[in-house]
């Protein structure tokens, strides 16, 4: 597969797009907005002459969130913007634009720290409890110098617990979702404690509810000193999002973060036949060696697939947003093989192994992910390489190896295929197919 730099591609691609009604917040909204702001964003009730020059303070906070989590600046509450607002999340605010912050340079004056767990939730057992505080730690303990002791009584360095609504810190959690936990910077008194919301559902390793160890985890880097970071790979990103927790491995931004505040691990790795794992990065979309994973359009929007990433081109902007896959559809996986968008059909449809999934909006759509032989596939199909979509035609292609399918698709569905042939190294495409429909799935098709 060829490589390019997708900062130029992004910048001129052209590709048909179209609009749908938007519609305005409910009061409802209205009022999540303004909680949300003042909370995160550090938004403050107007003063002053009714009516001023430019725009209004809480339009400027919607930016600066909108530009935070990567996301169409309009300085408006539009849908996306709520959704995000009603993602669950941590409960320090995100006022730094950067990726790894500190406290302003807020440490711990010794590396040797004691934890102390002060009661436990009823989601999970104590000995589950206790694992997850304890792997949340090593986490840290493991890029830094940083070495954390238990203590059963008295007041320790970092006073773990678990409560709700107002439980004694004058920052009440919000119930269920919303506010997972929230976690202070190093110093005297509540300095470096961390609180989770007993309202939440905490788990030890399902994908139900919260897992313990990802929120704890999060909320020990700001008991250490870390800010949140605007890296969306980051640990430290505000936003909850689920990783496997048997294969964790700290990002490496965060890595950076800690380090610049404490220093590198000064051991030696105990089993030099086993080096630790090369920590993740967050692609960069200005990688000329980047190679995506796939490619589609959403309403008028360019999505483009890469690990756990993707990144998005409005139609008014060639600026492109990064996020987490998992952000935006938790239920989605990582490296997708192939995706297209159907604009019959309003549906993106994203592929994976043996699967498919598809997307109306921002939504899965009811019943999904089903199996390839759902479109009519042959069984023999164990994932498909590439897709893309001919608008003119409604037909769909699905590039397999050497071979492509062709499917006729209705208003809701897709029928039966019509035929294979072989289609050596995609060096042509059918003619009837419009080349501005396909110009963004070549990426992914040449060789």
């Amino acid at each position: 597969m060829k490589t390019f730099n997708l900062c130029f591609l992004l910048v001129n691609l052209a590709i048909v797009v179209y609009s749908l009604p938007i519609s305005p917040p409910t009061e409802e909204e209205e009022a999540l907005a303004e909680t949300y702001l003042k909370k995160f964003f550090n938004l403050t009730d107007e003063t002053g002459p009714m009516f001023r020059r430019g725009p209004s303070q809480r339009s400027r906070k919607v930016s600066e969130m909108q530009r935070f989590f990567g996301l169409k600046v309009t300085g408006t509450l539009d849908a996306e913007t709520v959704q995000m607002m009603k993602k669950p999340r941590c409960g320090l605010p995100d006022v730094q634009l950067g990726r790894f912050t500190t406290f302003d340079n807020l440490k711990w004056q010794t590396n040797q720290l004691t934890y102390r767990i002060e009661n436990y939730t009823p989601d999970m057992s104590v000995a589950e409890v206790d694992n997850s505080i304890e792997r949340a730690l090593q986490v840290w303990a493991k890029v830094s110098p940083l070495r954390f002791t238990r203590m059963y009584h008295g007041t320790a360095d970092i006073m773990i617990s678990f409560g709700n609504r107002n439980h004694g810190d004058f920052y009440p959690f919000d119930g269920p979702e919303g506010t997972l936990a929230h976690a202070f910077s190093p110093g005297a008194d509540i300095g470096g404690d961390a609180h989770f919301d007993d309202d939440e559902d905490f788990t030890f390793s399902s994908t139900r509810g919260f897992n313990l160890f990802l929120v704890a985890a999060h909320e020990f880097g700001h008991s250490l000193g870390l800010s949140h970071s605007k890296d969306p790979g980051a640990l430290m990103f505000p936003m909850y999002s689920y990783t496997e927790p048997s294969t964790f491995s700290l990002p490496r931004d965060d890595i950076t973060g800690i380090q610049y505040i404490y220093g590198p691990n000064p051991d030696v790795n105990p089993n030099p036949d086993k080096p630790d794992p090369t920590p993740a990065s967050t692609p960069d979309a200005c990688d000329p060696t980047l190679v995506l994973d796939a490619v589609t359009t959403l309403r008028g929007d360019k999505m483009f697939f890469k690990g756990r990433f993707f990144w998005r081109i409005y139609p008014q902007s060639s600026k492109p947003q990064q996020n987490l896959i998992k952000t935006f559809w938790p239920e989605l996986p990582d490296n997708i093989n192939a995706a297209y968008e159907s604009q019959l059909s309003d549906r993106v449809f994203l592929f994976k192994d043996r699967q498919v999934w598809a997307l109306y909006g921002y939504d899965i759509v009811p019943g999904y992910p089903k199996n390839l032989k759902s479109l009519g596939l042959p069984r023999t199909v164990k994932k498909v390489d590439a897709a893309l979509y001919d608008e003119h035609s409604r037909k769909a292609l699905f590039f397999v190896g050497n071979n492509y399918y062709r499917l006729v698709e209705s208003s809701l569905s897709l029928q039966a295929i019509e035929f294979f042939v072989t289609f050596s190294m995609y060096s042509m495409l059918p003619l009837y197919i419009d080349v501005k429909s396909i110009t963004i799935s070549l990426i992914v098709l040449l060789p």
